[in-house]
């Protein structure tokens, strides 16, 4: 079988959540951080016929990216053939209980209080904003009416901040994220968000059914 290059983009994204992943067979891959406050997960276009476990993901890409079009072979039990032409790798698959995985059972918010959409232009503003200024925390404010995404430093009242506007509201709240923790594909999102300290963060683009749960900081507050 062949990776597609969006496949390969996903799992790269996914590296950055952790670094090792337990790919089980059928068309959806899933990873789940270390810590255990971020779960992504996306439906991609191939169908792996077979269960496998990869202890070092950013070293499997960088195996992957030797070559120009490369097939990978799953026939055999304990490792994959990479190859194209003349070449090939094997690279061995690790054992799956040396992998933080995700739960079996899909994962939903507890309740549903606060959604918007954030723009991949927004967020990436954002994000570059937290950068240059080195702002620890992404907070979605509601309050005067309307949903604002600032990154802040939330323990520094007189610290810089940068933020956007990105709905209208009736309530009041102030939900707290790292901002490391915003570890996302680029793309436009739909955001739901849970009093309960859960969000979940889904692509626009349904060809990807890609979404992301992450975790809030708990001094994240909310009056309806």
């Amino acid at each position: 079988m062949k990776l597609s290059k969006q496949t390969l983009a996903i799992l790269n994204n996914f590296s950055d959540i952790n670094q090792s992943i337990y790919i089980q067979a059928g068309n959806k891959i899933r990873t789940i951080s270390v810590m255990k406050n971020i779960l992504a997960e996306c439906q991609v276009e191939e169908e792996f016929a077979k269960s496998f476990a990869i202890y070092d993901l950013p070293q499997f890409l960088k195996v992957i990216r030797l070559y120009q079009d490369p097939e990978l072979d799953f026939s055999e039990d304990n490792y994959v053939t990479i190859r194209e032409g003349r070449n090939r790798s094997r690279y061995f698959f690790a054992d799956p209980n040396v992998i933080v995985s995700p739960p079996e059972k899909q994962l939903t918010l507890p309740s549903e209080d606060v959604s918007f959409q954030i723009t991949q232009a927004h967020l990436s503003q954002l994000l570059q904003a937290a950068n240059t200024l080195d702002l620890p925390d992404l907070s979605v404010i509601g309050g005067a009416g309307v949903i604002r995404l600032a990154v802040r430093d939330k323990k520094n009242d007189t610290s810089n901040d940068h933020s956007i506007v990105v709905g209208e509201t009736d309530g009041e709240f102030t939900f707290n994220f790292k901002v490391e923790n915003i570890k996302i594909f680029p793309g436009t999102y739909d955001v739901v968000i849970s009093s309960k300290c859960l969000s979940e963060f889904t692509n626009v683009n349904e060809s990807q059914s890609l979404s992301y749960f992450i975790a809030l900081e708990p001094d994240s507050t909310y009056n309806a």
